[in-house]
């Protein structure tokens, strides 16, 4: 498909802010009309999320305070990656630092883009079973619980609003439908990062 007619052609890039974790940039672009805008949004170093599923079933969440919401979220673990690593390592890290738990099955399950108009921010989405529970080494300032729930139970958090956090949604949705066969995955046994 051609999308000449739709695209925006970069001119000039600003820097709003560069802080600890965010980079805000403002570009100047040529419209497909010819005239010219500005575009604000933030340059993110992309993440995963990680579907851990126990044995019995449920599925391993985190409850976190996040300040920008003023609430505490569940989650599936996730997290940015750090810089020169890959996403299944990232995913590997993530899981043991959070939860403590590491996986002796991965397979990667596709990508989502949370928030397009202001970021381009791309979460990689992780399943992982064959859990063994192990220490957490939670990040200087974290602090959160760890959970299990059902699969029912997930759904009807995200139905009834408990649950808002978009890759968590997205990873409801992978969920049911590998659950339900409909999606398959291709399980790895222990991948090297």
């Amino acid at each position: 498909m051609d999308d000449a007619h739709l695209r925006e052609a970069p001119l000039a890039r600003d820097t709003v802010l560069r802080g600890h974790f965010l980079h805000v940039v403002r570009d100047t672009v040529r419209l497909p009309s010819g005239s010219e805008a500005t575009r604000e949004y933030v340059l993110h170093p992309g993440a995963v999320m990680v579907i851990p599923l126990l044995d019995d079933g449920r599925v391993v969440l985190e409850r976190q305070y996040r300040h920008p919401m003023q609430a505490v979220m569940v989650e599936f673990p996730a997290g940015k990656f750090d810089p020169g690593e890959g996403s299944l390592g990232c995913a590997q890290r993530e899981l043991r630092e959070e939860t403590g738990y590491s996986a002796s099955e991965w397979a990667f399950a596709g990508r989502l883009a949370p928030t397009i108009a202001y970021s381009d921010e791309i979460i990689d989405i992780w399943f992982a079973r064959g859990l063994r529970q192990g220490a957490r080494a939670l990040d200087d300032g974290e602090a959160l619980d760890v959970t299990a729930t059902t699969p029912a139970e997930l759904l009807a958090m995200s139905r009834d609003g408990r649950i808002i956090d978009c890759k968590t949604l997205v990873g409801a949705l992978w969920l049911q439908n590998v659950l339900s066969g409909a999606w398959v995955l291709d399980w790895q046994d222990n991948p090297a990062p």
